[in-house]
């Protein structure tokens, strides 16, 4: 059985790249299975991230808004099952693709893109719960998270810990986009520890990395500012520790066993953060919008970023609990509920060449 799976997903520099990418992660693993993918929507002109869809040979269409339109599309292209996985995706297209014979997958993080109706529903975050009432499928938690080869093949062996550094190398990324320019935030709290570390900070945007580049750093304390590279894995696993977005990169981290402190960027991802502090998987280092200005709230993140950088053995217990609870083979799991639901579309004197 060979499918046609349409991947409804935008990015961009406001958007972010975390639900384009993880439906990459997807459409990896469809691909690999002998399926077809099509990327339906606008990765916003992200540079890296429309260079990994072109690799792989997966075509880009642009999407419509209505969906009425969206699923005339569907049948134009042929599509047998689509992928919905965006909060501002109108929330009919899920019941108007499935009365045209569409198989869908909805994902959501928590209430947000939970409106869809669809055949399989996705929560891939920690402590998910989908409402089994949603779909006739539910896929709920760290089971399921969708991972990139790059990240799959990069992961760490728990049985052969990387040498730590000296000084401590610390990875900051907030998103392919860094939208909410949490870099100029966090990057100096960093350096506030006093501690001597070597930060590498990705930079999505030229005044993010210029606003970097004019830290002042302490001694024994370098600040090295990088573009966003395409094989993020390969960076991150170089690093004694990952300050990061509470998104879905968590979850890469997690899996590649890089410890990781996690900053809650965006309102979307208060439940992930909650969750993850209350098990101890990551270090909560707060609220973006308290580390701007609230002198407390910043003092704090100080003092966690202080306990993750200095202690080695925290470090370590925190790879060893994130790589118990995130195996790697989420979307294989996602895409075996994918085909069960799915299957090939008879011929419509709708569709174009």
């Amino acid at each position: 059985m060979r499918l046609h799976v349409g991947l409804r997903c935008d990015g961009g520099a406001e958007l972010g790249v975390g639900h384009v990418i993880r439906c990459l992660a997807l459409g990896e693993e469809l691909l690999a299975r002998g399926h077809r993918v099509t990327l339906l929507g606008d990765v916003g002109g992200v540079d890296w991230v429309e260079a990994q869809f072109r690799e792989r040979g997966i075509e880009q269409r642009d999407a419509p808004a209505d969906p009425d339109e969206l699923a005339a599309l569907a049948d134009r292209l042929g599509l047998d099952a689509v992928v919905l996985d965006g909060y501002l995706l109108d929330p009919g297209c899920g019941s108007r693709l499935r009365a045209g014979g569409v198989t869908v997958l909805a994902v959501s993080d928590g209430p947000f893109g939970a409106d869809q109706e669809a055949d399989v529903v996705l929560d891939q975050n920690l402590g998910a719960a989908v409402d089994p009432g949603r779909a006739a499928t539910s896929l709920a938690g760290l089971d399921y998270v969708l991972f990139r080869d790059q990240v799959l093949r990069r992961r760490r062996d728990p049985a052969s810990p990387t040498p730590e550094g000296d000084p401590p190398r610390v990875l900051t990324v907030f998103g392919g986009t860094d939208p909410y320019a949490a870099g100029p935030v966090v990057v100096p709290l960093l350096l506030a520890t006093g501690l001597a570390l070597h930060v590498v900070c990705v930079a999505a945007r030229p005044e993010i990395a210029e606003r970097l580049r004019a830290l002042e750093t302490g001694p024994g304390q370098t600040v090295e500012v990088v573009a966003p590279v395409e094989d993020l894995a390969a960076l991150a696993v170089t690093c004694d520790l990952a300050v990061t977005a509470a998104g879905s990169s968590v979850w890469e981290f997690l899996c590649l066993g890089v410890p990781a402190g996690l900053v809650c960027v965006t309102d979307n991802q208060a439940v992930g953060y909650d969750a993850v502090a209350a098990r101890g998987v990551a270090g909560p280092v707060g609220l973006l919008s308290a580390l701007r200005d609230d002198p407390g709230a910043r003092a704090a993140a100080v003092e966690e970023l202080r306990r993750l950088v200095e202690d080695p053995t925290v470090r370590r217990e925190l790879t060893e609990r994130g790589q118990r609870l995130v195996d790697g083979r989420g979307r294989r799991r996602v895409a075996d509920a994918l085909e069960h639901h799915s299957h090939p579309r008879p011929p419509s004197t709708m569709r174009s060449a």
